[in-house]
């Protein structure tokens, strides 16, 4: 057999719903191995095929999605509101999503991993490639991050595109520089905080409520997708008084070391999953 590959073909970003650690933001980077025979031309597959076939594929079906694990018992539905769940946390407490089914990808499986991912992908593009490829390999991977990082939640209702979708992600580094030197205490101090979190916007907060003595917060929109609506404990959001681009969230950042740190100059480097971002200074 005869083997084709192509590294870093593309990155997904999305989020997954976690038992214990809720929603989660995250960043993959896929690479493909193709097995078959070969055609006409003497090739497996043709390179100039492979964005426009695999990577269309993979990122149509994952990227800017929520992934939600059919089989965990936490997770309910129901028959009048196909387009809502519940997932319970291992702690107690919930999140409510509601949205278009293009936002979601139903993984038949108990937990998120990406070995069940890739193997939901892999299924898909056999049934899209031609007949003489007959293996197709999915290795998905995080990003080997030098430094601080956290994984965040968000959505925009603004944008054209799938970043719409109210609970997609990504895993990001963050670089600080503080009077043109880097300060790592500074990057792990919003790593930690940004933990694991849902960055919201104040703009788009439906309503408030207490359940069981846990304080909930309900973001509510319109886009052009369709309705959009994401129920989960306060602990878990950071809210900003601006929607939550990343251009916008280097910039506060930036406003809220320069307000502790009146007499320095800050440089703040936000990414966005991985190689891209917005740079704001103070």
């Amino acid at each position: 057999m005869n083997h084709l590959f192509v590294d870093n073909l593309t990155v997904i970003d999305f989020a997954y719903l976690d038992p214990a650690r809720g929603l989660v933001g995250e960043s993959w980077i896929a690479d493909v191995v193709l097995g078959g025979e070969l055609d006409d031309q003497g090739m497996v597959f043709d390179f100039s095929n492979v964005k426009r076939t695999i990577k269309r594929v993979i990122d149509e079906r994952v990227d800017h999605r929520l992934v939600i694990p059919r089989d965990y018992k936490g997770l309910s539905r129901s028959e009048e509101t196909p387009d809502t769940f519940t997932w319970t946390l291992t702690d107690g407490t919930y999140i409510i999503h509601r949205s278009p089914d293009e936002a979601v990808v139903w993984l038949a499986a108990e937990h998120t991993t990406a070995s069940a991912v890739a193997t939901l992908l892999e299924r898909e593009l056999m049934a899209v490639l031609p007949a003489n490829v007959t293996s197709v390999q999915i290795t998905l991977r995080e990003e080997n991050i030098q430094g601080p990082y956290y994984h965040y939640v968000h959505g925009l209702k603004k944008h054209l595109g799938n970043c719409q979708r109210i609970a997609h992600g990504h895993r990001s580094p963050i670089r600080i520089d503080r009077n043109g030197e880097r300060d790592e205490d500074l990057e792990r101090t919003w790593a930690k905080s940004w933990q694991d979190i849902y960055v919201g916007s104040d703009e788009d907060v439906a309503r408030r409520h207490v359940d069981a003595g846990t304080a909930y917060i309900t973001f509510e929109y319109e886009a052009n997708q369709g309705e959009f609506a994401l129920t989960l404990p306060e602990a878990r959001v950071y809210m900003m008084d601006t929607d939550t681009t990343v251009e916008f969230i280097a910039a506060h950042i930036a406003d809220q070391l320069k307000a502790e740190l009146p007499s320095d100059t800050i440089l703040v480097k936000a990414y966005e999953g991985v190689g891209k971002g917005a740079i704001a200074s103070r």
